[in-house]
């Protein structure tokens, strides 16, 4: 459980409301529900608002232009994007891959994490992704799924991880063939708020980040966005 103020996960009950758990954060000293019900808002009104996230508006700014909750909208981010796939399967297996890594943080500027990110040379779309540091440990998963293209090469920006994982004579390091990856990164900073290089959004959690990536890249594709379930 996360406190849906701050995304903390420092949490402790707090006695009852109207028969329900009530619970506090003790960091930020917010107090809520586990799920708060969402009755009221029609699914036109929630996919809108979806949409607006998925936009680049931040939270604050889509409850100043809708008048719903800052916290309702991050309900509705978790719900649907814990029903989704991290990616979407590769309509043809990737003949060239590209591989890179865009930085970002969580919390405080301090604090930087990177998505990795890879892609078909030829076609768009984000097909595989992952956060962390940029260690071998965090890169591996990702290739674990990239490897199984068998790409003729793959290209990269020379990261010395790489080497590690992609065979001798594979690997093709030339920053401007890589543009499919960059460009993909650049739609997720141009779309995600707390992807913007200057920004006062960002997240305070990876997994709020991983949600919202989630929901991004099936945005992106489908140009739509699922609608939260009744509560």
């Amino acid at each position: 459980m996360e406190c849906p103020e701050c995304q903390s996960a420092h949490i402790r009950k707090n006695g009852k409301k109207k028969g329900k758990q009530n619970h506090i954060c003790v960091d930020c000293g917010r107090q809520f529900i586990d799920r708060y019900s969402q009755l009221g808002y029609s699914k036109s009104f929630k996919r809108e608002g979806l949409k607006m996230y998925a936009n680049g508006m931040g939270f604050r700014a889509i409850e100043r232009v809708k008048g719903v909750h800052h916290t309702t909208v991050i309900t509705w981010v978790k719900e649907v994007a814990e029903l989704l796939p991290d990616a979407y399967a590769p309509e043809q297996v990737p003949q060239v891959g590209e591989l890179d890594e865009l930085q970002t943080f969580v919390g405080a500027k301090k604090n930087k994490v990177w998505l990795w990110t890879a892609v078909d040379h030829f076609q768009p779309g984000i097909l595989a992704w992952t956060i962390g540091d940029r260690s071998a440990e965090t890169f591996k998963p990702l290739w674990a799924i990239v490897s199984l293209w068998r790409c003729f090469f793959y290209v990269t920006d020379g990261w010395k991880v790489y080497p590690i994982f992609v065979p001798d004579g594979d690997q093709i390091v030339s920053k401007t063939y890589m543009t499919r990856v960059e460009g993909e990164n650049t739609r997720l900073r141009h779309y995600l708020a707390r992807l913007h290089r200057k920004t006062l959004c960002y997240s305070k959690s990876v997994e709020m980040l991983e949600h919202s990536i989630r929901l991004l890249i099936h945005y992106l594709k489908f140009w739509d966005v699922p609608i939260p379930r009744p509560s």
